[in-house]
């Protein structure tokens, strides 16, 4: 059977996503928690026989991991969610308004109007305001750390919600595109994402040159990679 990189196929009861990743050194398997699906890595087409042979043999492994995963964290009212490392409780203000984030004597608040995926949805964008203005910060100071242009333009940035990447950089545009969701991580673990991709304007690799420039931005990165590793799937979660 011929395979193709992103196909999706059933095996033993599982759905699998095939990947080619001309970077990968080996075969290998990850676990892509919001999708649902294991996801099979290899090194080229040619070698994606090779990564569902492989996977059948992992089969309860795989389920065991998806197993695992989160279960969903939706955005309403009497729940709540992590904003910048702190705990906020998500309530509701009648009508359609905006939400907007403001402190009790309990800690962070966030009001919003609108019910169901209305309510969701004003919450939603509340946080990726809220990224937007933090990441742009952070941004711009790891660029001037490096002696590099900051402010208006230096760095075209988006924000985004992709599926696994927590961000992304093209250095030949200079832009990157940030998800969302890193907003409910503590600050440290933001910085630490904006100084990775930052870096990523210096050197295009995970190369040891690559990584020294990160740590001369944040120090000792990878207790915030492992961060990202354990919690990343619960920040997946929230709102699905």
């Amino acid at each position: 059977m011929q395979y193709r990189n992103g196909q999706r196929l059933p095996l033993d009861g599982l759905t699998v996503r095939l990947s080619v990743n001309p970077r990968a050194r080996r075969l290998s398997i990850r676990i892509d928690g919001r999708a649902g699906e294991a996801v099979l890595v290899a090194p080229s087409e040619r070698r994606l026989a090779d990564a569902v042979a492989f996977a059948r043999t992992r089969t309860d492994w795989m389920r065991e991991r998806l197993a695992e995963r989160p279960a969903g964290h939706p955005l309403a009212p009497g729940a709540t969610v992590s904003l910048l490392g702190r705990p906020t409780r998500l309530l509701a203000g009648g009508g359609a308004g905006a939400a907007r984030l403001s402190e009790d004597p309990g800690g962070p608040i966030i009001v919003s109007g609108g019910e169901g995926a209305a309510y969701a949805r004003r919450v939603e964008n509340l946080f990726r305001r809220v990224a937007r203005e933090t990441l742009q910060a952070r941004t711009d100071h790891h660029l001037r750390a490096l002696g590099q242009d900051a402010g208006r333009g230096a760095v075209k940035m988006s924000i985004a919600d992709p599926k696994s990447r927590w961000g992304s950089c093209s250095p030949h545009n200079r832009t990157i595109r940030y998800s969302w969701r890193v907003i409910m991580a503590p600050p440290a673990v933001v910085d630490y994402l904006a100084a990775h991709e930052v870096a990523h304007l210096v050197h295009a690799d995970h190369s040891p040159a690559y990584w020294s420039v990160v740590q001369r931005l944040v120090g000792d990165h990878l207790p915030f990679r492992k961060w990202l590793r354990d919690h990343g799937p619960a920040l997946h979660a929230v709102g699905r």
